[in-house]
Protein backbone atom coordinates (compact mmCIF):
# COMPACT_ATOMS: atom_id res chain seq x y z
CA UNK A 1 0.00 0.00 0.00
CA UNK A 2 1.48 3.54 -0.94
CA UNK A 3 2.56 4.94 2.51
CA UNK A 4 0.17 8.52 1.29
CA UNK A 5 -2.38 6.90 1.16
CA UNK A 6 -2.32 4.44 4.61
CA UNK A 7 -1.12 8.08 6.08
CA UNK A 8 -4.49 9.34 4.89
CA UNK A 9 -6.71 6.59 5.89
CA UNK A 10 -5.15 6.59 9.36
CA UNK A 11 -6.38 10.16 9.61
CA UNK A 12 -10.01 10.01 9.13
CA UNK A 13 -11.97 12.16 11.95
CA UNK A 14 -13.18 10.66 14.55
CA UNK A 15 -16.95 11.09 14.41
CA UNK A 16 -18.24 11.38 17.85
CA UNK A 17 -21.77 11.06 18.83
CA UNK A 18 -23.59 14.01 19.02
CA UNK A 19 -25.19 15.30 21.77
CA UNK A 20 -28.77 15.57 22.83
CA UNK A 21 -28.46 18.79 24.01
CA UNK A 22 -29.39 20.71 20.97
CA UNK A 23 -33.18 19.80 21.75
CA UNK A 24 -32.89 22.93 24.08
CA UNK A 25 -32.48 26.60 23.65
CA UNK A 26 -31.84 29.00 25.74
CA UNK A 27 -35.13 30.86 26.89
CA UNK A 28 -36.90 27.19 26.58
CA UNK A 29 -39.49 27.24 29.26
CA UNK A 30 -42.35 25.34 30.95
CA UNK A 31 -45.01 25.45 32.91
CA UNK A 32 -45.69 22.29 35.42
CA UNK A 33 -48.19 20.92 37.96
CA UNK A 34 -45.27 22.12 40.86
CA UNK A 35 -44.39 25.29 38.83
CA UNK A 36 -42.05 25.95 36.15
CA UNK A 37 -38.41 25.40 34.83
CA UNK A 38 -36.58 27.52 32.14
CA UNK A 39 -33.23 26.57 30.53
CA UNK A 40 -30.66 29.36 30.98
CA UNK A 41 -27.80 27.96 28.99
CA UNK A 42 -26.82 25.05 26.74
CA UNK A 43 -23.67 23.25 25.73
CA UNK A 44 -21.78 20.33 24.61
CA UNK A 45 -22.64 17.86 27.16
CA UNK A 46 -24.76 20.05 29.74
CA UNK A 47 -27.75 22.22 29.87
CA UNK A 48 -28.25 24.94 32.81
CA UNK A 49 -32.33 25.15 33.63
CA UNK A 50 -33.72 27.53 36.74
CA UNK A 51 -36.22 25.42 38.48
CA UNK A 52 -39.22 27.11 40.35
CA UNK A 53 -41.41 24.81 42.75
CA UNK A 54 -44.57 26.26 44.41
CA UNK A 55 -45.08 25.88 48.11
CA UNK A 56 -46.65 22.45 49.42
CA UNK A 57 -45.30 20.85 45.62
CA UNK A 58 -42.77 18.13 44.38
CA UNK A 59 -41.26 16.90 41.55
CA UNK A 60 -41.74 13.03 40.70
CA UNK A 61 -38.85 10.60 42.66
CA UNK A 62 -37.18 9.89 39.42
CA UNK A 63 -33.63 8.90 38.01
CA UNK A 64 -31.35 9.03 35.10
CA UNK A 65 -29.82 6.65 33.71
CA UNK A 66 -27.51 9.11 31.30
CA UNK A 67 -27.04 12.04 33.00
CA UNK A 68 -25.79 13.40 36.76
CA UNK A 69 -27.03 16.49 38.22
CA UNK A 70 -26.07 19.34 40.39
CA UNK A 71 -28.44 22.06 42.17
CA UNK A 72 -27.97 25.23 44.32
CA UNK A 73 -31.03 26.46 45.90
CA UNK A 74 -31.51 29.97 45.26
CA UNK A 75 -34.34 30.85 47.17
CA UNK A 76 -37.11 29.57 49.55
CA UNK A 77 -36.96 26.05 51.43
CA UNK A 78 -37.69 22.67 51.11
CA UNK A 79 -36.32 18.72 51.27
CA UNK A 80 -34.00 17.25 48.97
CA UNK A 81 -34.67 12.99 48.86
CA UNK A 82 -31.37 11.13 47.20
CA UNK A 83 -31.30 7.74 47.18
CA UNK A 84 -33.56 7.87 50.16
CA UNK A 85 -32.12 9.95 52.46
CA UNK A 86 -33.63 13.21 53.32
CA UNK A 87 -31.34 16.21 52.83
CA UNK A 88 -33.22 19.76 54.37
CA UNK A 89 -31.82 22.76 52.00
CA UNK A 90 -32.64 26.65 51.57
CA UNK A 91 -30.43 29.63 50.11
CA UNK A 92 -27.00 28.47 49.17
CA UNK A 93 -27.59 24.53 49.71
CA UNK A 94 -25.76 22.14 46.74
CA UNK A 95 -26.52 18.89 46.49
CA UNK A 96 -25.02 16.37 43.36
CA UNK A 97 -26.97 13.90 42.32
CA UNK A 98 -25.36 11.10 40.49
CA UNK A 99 -26.55 8.78 37.66
CA UNK A 100 -28.68 6.44 38.61
CA UNK A 101 -29.66 7.88 41.74
CA UNK A 102 -33.13 8.04 42.97
CA UNK A 103 -33.94 11.80 43.89
CA UNK A 104 -36.81 14.63 44.38
CA UNK A 105 -37.22 17.56 45.66
CA UNK A 106 -40.33 18.73 47.87
CA UNK A 107 -41.34 22.85 49.00
CA UNK A 108 -42.07 22.55 52.54
CA UNK A 109 -42.20 26.88 52.77
CA UNK A 110 -44.68 29.44 51.92
CA UNK A 111 -42.58 31.09 49.07
CA UNK A 112 -41.97 29.71 45.80
CA UNK A 113 -38.63 27.59 46.11
CA UNK A 114 -36.07 28.12 43.11
CA UNK A 115 -33.02 26.13 42.45
CA UNK A 116 -30.44 25.72 39.55
CA UNK A 117 -30.20 22.44 37.78
CA UNK A 118 -27.07 21.72 36.05
CA UNK A 119 -27.17 18.46 34.04
CA UNK A 120 -24.30 16.89 32.51
CA UNK A 121 -24.38 13.68 30.21
CA UNK A 122 -24.96 12.60 27.15
CA UNK A 123 -28.70 12.08 27.14
CA UNK A 124 -29.77 15.55 28.41
CA UNK A 125 -33.68 15.23 28.06
CA UNK A 126 -37.45 14.39 28.82
CA UNK A 127 -36.98 10.37 27.31
CA UNK A 128 -33.93 10.02 30.46
CA UNK A 129 -36.71 10.81 33.44
CA UNK A 130 -37.54 7.34 34.79
CA UNK A 131 -40.69 8.29 36.96
CA UNK A 132 -40.87 5.79 39.86
CA UNK A 133 -43.38 7.67 41.63
CA UNK A 134 -45.48 10.97 40.81
CA UNK A 135 -48.01 13.14 42.61
CA UNK A 136 -49.91 14.36 39.44
CA UNK A 137 -50.21 10.96 37.71
CA UNK A 138 -47.81 11.30 35.17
Amino acid sequence: MDAGIERAERQQPVRLRQSTTAKYRVGDSDKRPWGDWAVLDVGNGYIVKRIRVDPGQRLSLQFHHHRAEDWTVISGKGIVEIAGKPIGVGPGTHVHIPTMATHRISNTGDEVLTFIEIQRGEVLDETDIVRLSDDYGR
